[in-house]
């Protein structure tokens, strides 16, 4: 079966959904030895959360990045993801959804979250031809998403390096099957037509 254009692919049960980060260690460490982003993370900046594992690998380099060294997965409730959702903007200009450029600025401005589609990756991190969901959290979004969605934090800089080695090495069946499942988000369209652009 095809994949559709965009949709989102995620690690999820039926009360949360897992999301991927990745900090330096100084904020990475803490967040997962106390289940919650320490002080130091800026609850009043825009932060990104990706539902999928491999668009973070491709962000980050595999955990390489200098400031991206620790790669979190960060479980979160789906109503909370939901609400980001419901409240998000498209974070660049569409216009099937949007009346005009100044109405898509406006809204930009107010909403509390962001939606960019970006190309879905493969093992080896080249582009695919559909595309996964990066959300974006600022003001009162990333305040829920610390203090009252997260309902648990992982450290999975160990598994990005030991899937890394394996597609370094070649062997791409094992690496692959190291994967977080993702599978398709149930999610209606109502909730994702304004996002689809």
């Amino acid at each position: 079966m095809e994949e559709p254009q965009r949709r989102i692919r995620a690690l999820h049960t039926e009360s949360t959904i897992t999301v991927y980060q990745a900090y330096a260690p100084e904020i990475g460490i803490p967040a997962v030895g106390r289940g919650r982003f320490p002080a130091a993370w800026k609850r009043d900046r825009m932060t990104w959360i990706k539902p999928s594992f491999l668009w973070m690998m491709y962000r980050c380099g595999w955990g390489a990045k200098a400031g991206q060294e620790t790669v979190l997965a960060v479980e979160i409730r789906r109503d909370g993801f939901e609400w980001a959702l419901r409240h998000a903007c498209l974070s660049s200009y569409a216009r099937a959804i949007h009346p005009d450029r100044a109405a898509w600025q406006r809204q930009l401005k107010r909403a509390p979250t962001r939606v960019q589609w970006d190309p879905e990756r493969d093992l080896h991190l080249e582009p695919l031809p559909y595309r996964s969901l990066q959300l974006g959290l600022s003001g009162e979004a990333a305040r829920r998403y610390a203090d009252e969605w997260t309902v648990a934090i992982r450290d999975v800089t160990p598994l990005a390096h030991e899937i890394h080695a394996l597609v370094s090495g070649g062997d791409l069946d094992s690496a692959a099957r190291l994967l977080p499942r993702e599978r398709p988000y149930p999610v209606g369209d109502e909730l994702l037509a304004h996002l689809r652009g």
